[in-house]
């Protein structure tokens, strides 16, 4: 699902918003996230999930052309962890999508 797949799911879910609504609300919750990741605060959806930062520690690669060692630096990346609910669901529609016939 992309971000304009939500933006209509919103708009169609709910008849009161419109297409514009959906968009900014999409947006708001979205940019809210992303600041929040960005000042190393943790999220959490209850029933969905939460969002947080795992730090990667500095490393040595190698270029995969020249064979030369190159020095990777440290990394701040986000992580999300399903939350039980959600895994018992997608576990459950998933098994089953999986039983029904085949055409």
């Amino acid at each position: 699902m992309t971000r304009s797949d939500l933006v209509e799911e919103l708009a169609n879910r709910f008849a009161q918003l419109t297409h514009r609504d959906a968009e900014f609300a999409v947006k708001a919750i979205l940019d809210a996230m992303n600041d929040a990741l960005v000042r190393g605060h943790r999220i959490e959806i209850r029933g969905f999930g939460s969002f947080s930062i795992n730090r990667r520690p500095p490393r040595m690669g190698r270029n995969p052309r020249s064979g030369e060692s190159v020095a990777i630096p440290e990394k701040r990346v986000p992580h999300f962890k399903p939350g039980k609910a959600l895994r018992e669901a997608v576990d459950q529609r998933t098994a089953e999508l999986e039983s029904q016939p085949k055409p």
